[in-house]
Formats: C-alpha cells, sequence, structure tokens
C-alpha cells in the first residue's frame, strides 16, 4: 500500500535529516514512487515547462515544481519542521484539529503526502491551493492513490498572490515554499503580503521567514587559510517588511532601498549575497545547502568606481532583488 510505504519514507527521513547519503536515497525512492504513480515524465509538452505568471511573480511549471522534491536537504528539513511545528500546534489546542492551508502545492503536495501518512485524518486536515490547474489535478490523484482524500478538506485553483482564504481564521499552519535563491521571480513575499492579514495572528508560517544578508569578504593572505568574513547589511527581512500590509495596502512596486559604502581603509574581496531560509525553531537552510540558499557571490575591483552599492527588492512588474550604484 503506498501510503504506508510513504509513511516508512518520510519516518526514515525524520530520523536521518543529518546524514545526506540517507537523505538522498529515500528522498530518491520517495520520488520513484511519484513518479510511479503520476506518469509525470510523460508530460513534456510546453504546458508542463513553462512557468505560469501571477499578478506578482511567477509559478513554477508542473515539470519544475515536480523536480523540487529533489532538492534534498531543502526536503528532509521542511518535512522536519512541518512535523514539529504540527506537534507544537497539537500541544497548544489540544483535543482541536490542526488546520493547514498549503499555498503552492505543486503536483506532489509533498508536505501534505509525505506528512499526512503521520498522523490521523482526525488530527490534521489540509486546504490546497494551486494556480496551476494540471498540478492541482495531478496532486488530486495522487492523494486518492495514496488514500488520503480523508485529510483534504478544500482544493483550490487560484493565484495565491490574491486569493481570499474561506474562513481564513480557523488555519494554525499557513505552508508556503514559493521561493528562490535571493526571492527571485516567485511570490512567496506577495503572497505573505495578500494572506498573512487574513489569517490569526497565532497561525504561524513555513518557511517562517526568509532573509537577504549581504556580507563582504577580507582578502586572503599567504598565511590564511581561510578569508574572514562580516556581515554588513540585511538587504531584506521578509517578516518585517510584511508587517506593513494591513489587508487593506496594496503591494508596494519596491521596498526600501539599503545602501552599502565601500570606501574605507580595508580593502574587500568580494560581496556575498546569502538567501537565509529559517523554517522552523532551530531548523535553517544554510548556505549552498539547498538550491534556495545558494549565494550570488561578486568581486570588488579597486580603484571603486563608486563607493556605494544600493540593492532593493522590487515587486512590480517583476518579483526580483535589483542592484545599483
Amino acid at each position: 500500500m503506498l501510503r504506508n510505504t510513504i509513511k516508512e519514507l518520510s519516518t526514515t527521513l525524520l530520523n536521518n535529516t543529518e546524514h545526506y547519503n540517507q537523505i538522498k536515497d529515500t528522498v530518491d525512492t520517495i520520488h520513484k514512487h511519484f513518479l510511479e504513480h503520476t506518469n509525470i515524465e510523460s508530460l513534456d509538452g510546453i504546458q508542463h515547462v513553462a512557468a505560469v505568471p501571477t499578478a506578482s511573480g511567477m509559478a513554477l511549471s508542473l515539470n519544475h515544481a515536480a523536480a523540487c522534491l529533489i532538492d534534498y536537504h531543502r526536503t528532509a528539513k521542511l518535512l522536519k519542521g512541518m512535523v514539529t511545528l504540527i506537534q507544537e500546534k497539537q500541544q497548544q489546542y489540544p483535543n482541536e484539529t490542526i488546520h493547514i492551508f498549503y499555498a503552492g502545492c505543486g503536483p506532489y503536495a509533498p508536505f501534505l503526502t509525505l506528512v499526512a501518512p503521520l498522523f490521523d485524518a482526525s488530527e490534521v486536515q489540509f486546504s490546497l491551493l494551486e494556480i496551476n490547474a494540471a498540478s492541482i489535478n495531478m496532486a488530486k490523484t495522487l492523494i486518492e492513490k495514496m488514500e488520503l482524500t480523508a485529510y483534504v478538506k478544500n482544493y483550490y485553483t487560484a493565484d495565491a498572490v490574491t486569493f481570499q482564504i474561506p474562513e481564513a481564521k480557523k488555519y494554525h499552519i499557513l505552508f508556503s515554499e514559493t521561493l528562490d535563491a535571493l526571492l527571485y521571480r516567485e511570490s512567496y513575499v506577495p503572497i505573505l503580503w495578500n494572506m498573512l492579514p487574513q489569517l490569526s495572528k497565532d497561525c504561524s508560517i513555513i518557511p517562517n521567514n526568509v532573509i537577504v544578508q549581504a556580507s563582504l569578504t577580507f582578502p586572503q593572505k599567504e598565511t590564511e587559510k581561510t578569508r574572514q568574513e562580516k556581515e554588513v547589511a540585511t538587504i531584506l527581512n521578509v517578516r518585517e517588511a510584511v508587517q506593513q500590509s494591513d489587508g487593506n495596502k496594496p503591494l508596494p512596486e519596491s521596498f526600501e532601498p539599503i545602501t552599502i559604502n565601500l570606501e574605507g581603509n580595508q580593502r574587500y574581496h568580494t560581496m556575498i549575497v546569502d538567501t537565509k531560509v529559517h523554517i522552523n525553531n532551530d531548523i535553517w537552510l544554510t548556505r549552498n545547502e539547498s538550491s534556495l540558499s545558494i549565494p550570488l557571490e561578486m568581486e570588488i575591483a579597486y580603484p571603486l568606481d563608486a563607493p556605494n552599492v544600493t540593492f532593493f527588492y522590487q515587486l512590480k512588474p517583476s518579483v526580483e532583488l535589483k542592484l545599483k550604484n
């Protein structure tokens, strides 16, 4: 029975979050089962590989969303964060069913299909939202094959950037893993801007936060094995930025710019821009651990043409981190 098989594999993954080879083997096995039961490999038309435009940003194609599962540490840590958070909510709300709103589930809805078998349907209930109709139809098929339909309250095909959540205050958890490194193109920030004001103040989010951080590295000297590095600026703290939203304010075209000054006696080698993904509690995706946390590194050339480098996070007309000097 597929449900029991995935339950065993999810449990293995939860118990081996620090062992890469075990994580890889387990996720690859999960992926193999999902491929067999969805036949996704046979879908190679342009409609399945093209990104889907949203009101702000882009949503992944069906094929690319499916491939996110094999970002190994990302899957393992998000799974651990999700299960841990559900258990925390059960302690906080004893004898209540924990309601989860899953915005951007993709064709595998992995943080339902990997999570639900670990609980009873009386303990957790999911509502799924996906802008891509082909993706949510495939997720529904997989959920049916895993005999998990009792765990699903609602399916919605809509844009999470503008969607108004029915009975929004009942949800204990919002799960929306709609992001990429440097928060490029995908809609994590616009989704939170739209959804957070609708939800209860006690509703928790996974990932809990994303921070885009700039660091400067010092030139490596002959006697030093590793170069020094210092953090110099937080370019964007998503949770702080979206606090401006009250449900009535329109999404801004961009957030406030952050300027970094490179003048001074110290010469620097490079500037590194990191995407720090805080999942839950002490669970983070660290540098280069996932496609979400690949840093951008830029060499600094002297003499400086301009001493100031300014970053700003743009939300319209496209979602991306911009740089000017």
